[in-house]
């Protein structure tokens, strides 16, 4: 290591822990939108589909992703979406006008089809209701269908279309991004806490034991946050378990310093839904904690009128190609630092889902008919996922800095720190935002008698807007030596626009 390299010093104690994991904060999203459904994870006449018409070789991505819960079935889709269409004969079902995306909704993948789907990939799903054209009747029949053993008009249904057992979903989402204007049946946050209230009374009368979201801002920079939030919960507090935020972030166009910086943002919007939500339970004299569902998240770097545009251009198509993006090495570094700030505030983050699965701000792409490939986005989420595993611990941190616009001072290396008690070993995650500089990365490890660097990965590009579309082996990680402990300290080397994992096992 260079002797004028700058150093970025790091204190973890032991005993000094921040939070527990929930392992589903390794989430995705599938939406019926564009391929992510048809021609995504689902192509009946594909050399690799199964007898269920599911591709194969995209599940075997998704569990090497290592995606461990699914939101279904969406987003801005849910808001015109009933779910009757999607159960019963396939041949029997209707084909809609889907307004959200201007598309045509042929029904043939539903709620039966998408739980086959989702035992097959091993995840837990996550399912929204409509509270966009729908409310409280439509919401209570789709709980009794899925959860109700038998003997009632929805849950004998359910038996009808061949399925014995309830699937006993945990979790739903009550509604989609209803502060957006550009949600169909979009409501202020009078109406929507309101409705949201009555609706989730009326789920938990079907079933006490399912958990609910209430919806949050749709991004930091609506007009109406985070007094949508102070509103809505005033309503839904008492009902709901956890409140949803998303977030996308562009920008690669400001330069790489502010486009990685952005993660700050996403660090004080998480921040300040918290404090909302800890002055609601003030405001309430209440002994309820509300936790966060982060459950649509990524980078989105295709402008909302380049989306218009290609679904004005040829609307009431089956799935189109819709906001294919391809994401870049730079991409792939901001991509990471906001799955590291779940890690950070993982005493309040239970849930995140990253949007969306596949070929949408997708990490896995497919060719119709064709292959399967993985873009660099992929690699972050995946080694996170397999190793982000325990409990965060706090740092004390001392590091180089760049000024930013918006952002003040901004941090060169992002990090996060992970102690495996199980496993017995602690992981970091690191980011250097530095575009052409090295940095010396040193932690000293309090608590912990450290035997030795068991794995060092960094994933780096000499030119950072490479992408995998056309060779898709362009950007991978790769494992690197020259990582060092001694005694209770650990030394390396972080490269310029680098994402780095190091785990380093105890001493037994």
């Amino acid at each position: 290591m260079g002797i004028n390299m700058q150093k970025a010093v790091m204190i973890v104690n032991k005993n000094f822990r921040k939070g527990k994991i929930d392992k589903r904060i390794y989430g995705s999203f599938v939406e019926h939108m564009g391929r992510v459904v048809y021609s995504g994870i689902y192509e009946p006449g594909h050399p690799s589909a199964d007898d269920d018409g599911f591709r194969q070789d995209v599940l075997e991505k998704v569990k090497e992703m290592g995606v461990t819960a699914v939101r279904y079935p969406g987003g801005n889709f849910v808001s015109c979406y009933d779910w009757r269409d999607g159960v019963g004969p396939v041949e029997a079902r209707p084909r809609r006008l889907e307004i959200a995306w201007r598309a045509i909704e042929t029904n043939e993948i539903g709620t039966n089809e998408f739980m086959k789907w989702a035992k097959k990939a091993e995840i837990e799903p996550v399912f929204a209701v409509n509270l966009g054209t729908k409310g409280i009747e439509n919401a209570v029949s789709f709980v009794e269908y899925c959860n109700i053993p038998e003997g009632t008009f929805y849950s004998d249904m359910r038996k009808a279309h061949g399925v014995k057992n309830p699937y006993g979903i945990h979790t739903w989402c009550l509604g989609n991004e209803m502060d957006g204007d550009w949600q169909i049946g979009h409501k202020t946050a009078e109406e929507y806490g309101r409705l949201a209230q009555e609706t989730a009374k009326a789920m938990k009368q079907v079933d006490s034991s399912i958990k609910l979201v209430s919806c949050g801002s749709s991004k930091s920079d609506m007009a109406t946050y985070p007094e949508w939030e102070a509103i809505t919960l005033n309503y839904t507090y008492d009902y709901v378990d956890y409140i949803s935020l998303h977030q996308y972030y562009d920008g690669q166009d400001k330069g790489t310093p502010y486009f990685l910086a952005q993660s700050l943002d996403m660090e004080r919007y998480i921040k300040t839904v918290i404090g909302t939500c800890d002055y609601v339970k003030a405001k309430k004299r209440s002994e309820k904690e509300l936790f966060i569902s982060f459950d649509e998240w990524g980078v989105w770097s295709m402008a909302d009128v380049e989306v218009a545009a290609q679904v004005d251009k040829s609307p009431w198509q089956v799935a189109p190609n819709l906001s294919e993006q391809i994401y870049s090495m730079e991409d792939s570094l901001l991509f990471a630092s906001m799955l590291m700030n779940f890690l950070k505030y993982a005493d309040r983050i239970k849930i995140a889902c990253q949007s969306l699965l596949t070929n949408i701000s997708a990490a896995i792409m497919t060719e119709k008919g064709g292959g399967v490939w993985v873009q660099p986005i992929f690699y972050p989420f995946s080694y996170t996922s397999r190793y982000g595993r325990g409990t965060v611990l706090s740092e004390v941190f001392d590091c180089p800095s760049y000024a930013c616009e918006r952002f003040g001072e901004v941090p060169y290396v992002d990090s996060v720190t992970v102690y495996n008690e199980e496993e017995q070993e602690v992981v970091f995650f690191l980011v250097n935002r530095s575009e052409d500089e090295s940095i010396c990365f040193e932690c000293e490890l309090q608590g912990f008698e450290i035997k030795e660097i068991t794995e060092q990965v960094t994933m780096s590009c000499e030119d950072k807007k490479m992408t995998n579309l056309i060779r898709h082996d362009a950007v991978e990680p790769r494992r690197i030596t020259g990582g060092k402990v001694e005694g209770n300290r650990l030394v390396c080397e972080l490269a310029p626009l680098s994402w780095n994992m190091i785990r380093a096992a105890e001493r037994i």
